[in-house]
């Protein structure tokens, strides 16, 4: 299925050189972490493990494809591939889902054939192909460390991993007549390293890695416990550098509960005097009407930042959701800055963006959450209902509701309702969308 970090030194970050794409191995079926589900479908804050892992996936890594490699079972397949929905949106990327082994190697091949497939598609030579291979289960992984192993990868290292310090004490230990096990050496720490995900690979190698992996049998092939280790046994060369702490592999329910704590420590508010006068909430309404589009022009229906297969679609210059364009226009509205076509252009109104035509209604909605952050604003909710008569929302509404809030990056809450047959959206003419949004000023707003 296709929908459509920044250098700490130099500040920004490079151009991509070649092609970059990522794969997110989200497969494991999670036994040790004791969910009775996919680890990817575990939640963390409200959120899949694999929505968090692609938080760091943003437009500014230079990504042309994503690939998702996901559980076999159809509800959590289903479930975890709305993700892959929200990193289009926001990256700009193609995502392709594809299904993995029962083994990570497997996994991970599934999606080095999904990436050399669209890589001849689009006529990419595999050796200027650049693959990042990213595990859903370190779903904390920064940014900055996405986009140092993308760069080192395409400075010519084939082969890079990202590291940290080994700060225990580790011993080689051996099997002991009595209990337990004997210690038979204590091992150096300052020449040990930790490794962690993403892992830059040329496309190229990757798929030498995979080939090898498959040639050595299922058996011998759970004895890689990552692609480096492949690299390692076949000789080539592979360069490690800094990862990060918060990266770490959530395997345990110990290992969630870390988790839970770093990102509870991220959110947490800075201490700050108390303001005499706190800036109070700005609310914002939106409306967006849209007609269903006529039987000799038809369309397909996109509605709430989803595809509704098989439904009559609306008119419009873009996708024609009204849904997430009424909750663009809320946005505007509660930060005092015009509307839809100010910002998306319009026929008579505003400064035309010809890149906007065509967008899709989540990808104008993280458009416009960007804007309004960056006028200052911290986006508190959104809520938004359409009526009309169809489609019907109760069995997607959930779905709705985490690509929008993906879109946003902020809470989004979608309701429907018939308007009793009354009216243009009674009579099956099209949809209207009403939204709500409410924005707290941040006290750093560009329009002061």
């Amino acid at each position: 299925m296709t929908t459509r970090p920044d250098d700490p030194v130099r500040g920004a970050p490079a151009a991509p050189r070649g092609h970059r794409a990522l794969v997110v191995v989200a497969a494991g079926s999670g036994t040790r972490l004791g969910f009775g589900m996919p680890k990817a479908a575990v939640r963390l804050r409200e959120r899949t493990l694999l929505d968090h892992a692609l938080q760091a996936v943003t437009a500014e890594l230079g990504l042309e494809l994503i690939v998702l490699v996901l559980p076999s079972d159809p509800a959590v397949h289903q479930e975890l591939a709305a993700a892959g929905t929200a990193a289009a949106a926001r990256t700009g990327a193609d995502v392709v889902i594809t299904t993995g082994g029962t083994t990570r190697t497997a996994s991970v091949a599934s999606g080095t054939h999904a990436v050399a497939e669209h890589a001849q598609l689009k006529g990419w030579d595999p050796a200027e192909v650049h693959v990042l291979v990213h595990d859903a289960a370190r779903a904390l992984t920064p940014a900055e460390v996405f986009q140092r192993v993308a760069e080192a990868a395409e400075a010519s290292a084939v082969a890079v991993v990202p590291a940290v310090p080994v700060t225990d004490t580790i011993k080689e230990v051996t099997d002991s007549q009595g209990p337990g096990e004997r210690a038979v050496a204590t091992l150096n720490r300052a020449a040990l390293r930790a490794v962690q995900t993403p892992q830059g690979f040329s496309l190229s190698l990757l798929q030498r890695l995979s080939k090898h992996a498959a040639a050595a049998g299922e058996e011998a092939g759970e004895q890689f416990t990552d692609e480096a280790m492949i690299a390692e046994h076949l000789g080539v060369d592979v360069v490690v550098v800094p990862g990060h702490p918060r990266a770490l592999k959530i395997t345990t329910e110990t290992d969630l509960i870390t988790a839970q704590g770093l990102l509870d420590a991220q959110q947490a508010p800075a201490v700050a005097e108390p303001e005499a006068h706190p800036p109070a909430p700005r609310v914002g309404i939106g409306h967006d009407i849209h007609a269903f589009a006529d039987a000799d022009e038809p369309a397909e229906l996109w509605l709430a930042g989803l595809h509704w297969p098989g439904q009559r679609g609306l008119a419009g210059h873009s996708d024609g959701d009204a849904v997430a364009h009424a909750c663009c226009a809320a946005l505007f509205s509660a930060a005092g800055m015009g509307d839809l076509g100010t910002h998306f252009g319009a026929d008579t109104v505003g400064t035309a963006r010809p890149e906007m035509a065509g967008a899709s209604g989540a990808g104008m909605l993280a458009e416009a959450a960007r804007l309004v952050r960056q006028a200052g604003y911290r986006i508190g909710s959104i809520s938004v209902q359409f009526i009309g008569s169809r489609p019907k929302l109760a069995p997607r509404r959930e779905e709705a509701q985490r690509v929008l809030s993906e879109a946003a990056g902020a809470p989004v809450a979608v309701s429907a309702t018939t308007s009793d047959g009354l009216g243009f959206a009674g009579r099956g003419e099209g949809i209207m969308a009403t939204a709500t949004a409410v924005l707290i000023p941040s006290g750093h707003s560009a329009l002061r």
